[in-house]
């Protein structure tokens, strides 16, 4: 009896071991997030964002002020954001999510200052990767259905959860948000993973880089506007961006090398 047990427990580990092995890739670096009804669907968002190694992997160049493969890749346009989300799917035999035309300007894009206003559209049921919506990204941070409202992703200290300016460098910083003080203080980006998770498992979406969102800031409800919208703060940022409600907008053309994105997959 106890040779047949030892037995079942080796075969058990066995296929649980296999189980694991195949796992599909988007349920090891995904996070399955359970919509709310009928005005959000179920998704899938990345665990993490983007890494500088996976942007390498379909780029072949690394922007990034902090060169690490673990960091979260920064330096990127919304432009560069999408570019890449078509790329990769493309090399994982997906459907390209967006139409480019980098031939034809906007006709929404209202900015003086975007030189580039490529026109990017949404190729409708394909199946290939893309930016989160706001609303996606916000519900996501802010734990889906699992949510215990916190203040920030995952926690109510925003230090357990968040790289900001505060905590993002050689030393922690108090008083009031000074870039002098943080550029000597040699603040950065930080490897991917390194704080807590939120209620579903997400890592640092507060704070580390801000994200890239599909949507035009200025109104969820009308095509176009001057900006696309930033989520989540970022390790020069304050606190207060680090909260998911916060609304943060970059010009589309815009880079900084607190600027990144995670990306997103239909179910």
């Amino acid at each position: 009896m106890k040779k047949r047990f030892i037995f079942l427990l080796i075969a058990l580990t066995v296929v649980v071991s296999a189980c694991s092995k195949d796992e599909p890739e988007e349920r090891k670096s995904f996070v399955l997030v359970q919509g709310s009804g009928p005005t959000l669907s179920d998704f899938y968002i990345g665990k993490y964002e983007v890494t500088q190694k996976e942007w390498m992997q379909v780029m072949g160049r690394n922007p990034s002020a902090f060169a690490s493969d673990d960091r979260p890749v920064e330096m990127v346009s919304w432009y560069d954001a999408v570019e890449y989300c078509n790329q990769r799917s493309l090399q994982e035999g997906l459907e390209p999510y967006y139409r480019i035309d980098k031939n034809k300007r906007d006709p929404d894009n209202k900015s003086e200052y975007d030189p580039v206003k490529w026109t990017v559209t949404i190729e409708d049921g394909a199946n290939g990767y893309r930016l989160p919506t706001e609303a996606e990204w916000e519900y996501a941070a802010s734990g889906g259905q699992l949510s215990k409202k916190y203040g920030y992703s995952g926690s109510d200290d925003a230090d357990e959860v968040a790289w900001y300016w505060r905590n993002a460098g050689d030393k922690y910083l108090s008083g009031d948000w000074n870039w002098s003080i943080i550029e000597s203080n040699k603040n950065a980006t930080k490897p991917i993973g390194a704080k807590k998770p939120n209620e579903l498992g997400l890592y640092d979406m507060s704070g580390n880089v801000r994200e890239w969102c599909w949507d035009w800031y200025e109104n969820a409800d009308i095509e176009g506007g001057i900006y696309r919208i930033v989520k989540g703060g970022g390790w020069i940022g304050d606190v207060s961006n680090n909260e998911p409600s916060f609304r943060g907008k970059f010009e589309a053309s815009g880079y900084g090398p607190d600027q990144g994105f995670r990306l997103v997959r239909g179910v």
